[in-house]
């Protein structure tokens, strides 16, 4: 079978804070998305996020809808960005391809019914990065490159936060229900992603790192800003950020992640700041 999933229930703070490392791993972290010749997906209950890798190599891989979704197909009532952070491939939506190269992104609207990944290369295959969320309307499928992002730059490298942030499928770049997605990516010498630390209570995210060099490792920190805990991660590794959580990272290289929410609001800035002096 080319498609697998799992389901993760959401968490209350307060239980949080009883976790030991393996059972927040086991709530959080979501490892073996990107393997050949699969389709994987993890399903959230925050904000019915679904998180997944696909990696087509010899043959091309189509999303179908699992069984939770209780679904004909898998967007009949979602939205789906994909970012491939691999080589060279492309996604045909119903008939139509579109190609994507390194850090490009595609939005796909609801009621799309036949999603198809496919690799250039069987050797050196696409690694497509998706989000999905529940959608209430239909907005068109649309390509977005690095050309088009909106990019801000944050940090400096005395801090050890330099870093850039490509805004890919946002609201200033593609009309989504709900759907954000982006790419922020360290400068060599800088570790510290999203620092000052932050928290959105109106929306949840999910961080995938990638780039992250071989024996090295991210330590994703979440929690409330006064109870906080950290999680190690891995190159292509990701992990669940509740809305009551901060979402921060420092890693042992620079590295990139890819960022996406799911919930009621669309504002990039709306955040509740967090003093690194009141963190614990």
């Amino acid at each position: 079978m080319s498609q697998h999933y799992s389901l993760r229930y959401a968490s209350h703070p307060d239980d949080v804070k009883q976790y030991d490392t393996q059972r927040l791993r086991k709530e959080f972290l979501i490892s073996d998305l990107m393997k050949k010749g699969q389709i994987n997906i993890v399903y959230s209950l925050y904000d019915r996020f679904v998180t997944g890798g696909a990696v087509p190599t010899t043959k091309q891989l189509t999303l179908k809808p699992f069984d939770e979704l209780k679904a004909k197909f898998f967007l009949e009532r979602r939205e789906l960005g994909i970012i491939n952070v691999g080589a060279a491939g492309s996604v045909t939506v119903d008939g139509k391809n579109y190609k994507l190269k390194y850090k490009e992104a595609l939005y796909v609207g609801r009621g799309a019914k036949k999603i198809v990944f496919k690799s250039n290369s069987k050797t050196k295959p696409a690694l497509f990065y998706f989000n999905s969320t529940p959608a209430h309307t239909t907005h068109p499928t649309k390509l977005v490159t690095l050309k088009d992002a909106e990019i801000v730059h944050l940090g400096s490298l005395k801090t050890s936060n330099d870093r850039q942030i490509n805004k890919l499928l946002v609201n200033s770049i593609v009309e989504t229900c709900q759907l954000q997605m982006g790419m922020t990516e360290l400068k060599e010498g800088s570790v510290w992603n999203t620092m000052p630390a932050h928290s959105h209570n109106r929306r949840m995210e999910v961080y995938f790192y990638f780039e992250v060099p071989k024996a090295q490792a991210v330590a994703h920190f979440m929690g409330q800003p006064q109870e906080t805990r950290h999680i190690w991660l891995k190159n292509n590794e990701a992990v669940i950020s509740p809305s009551w959580s901060i979402h921060a990272g420092a890693g042992t290289s620079n590295y990139i992640f890819i960022w996406g929410m799911a919930g009621e609001n669309l504002d990039y800035g709306d955040m509740d700041q967090v003093k690194i002096s009141e963190l614990r």
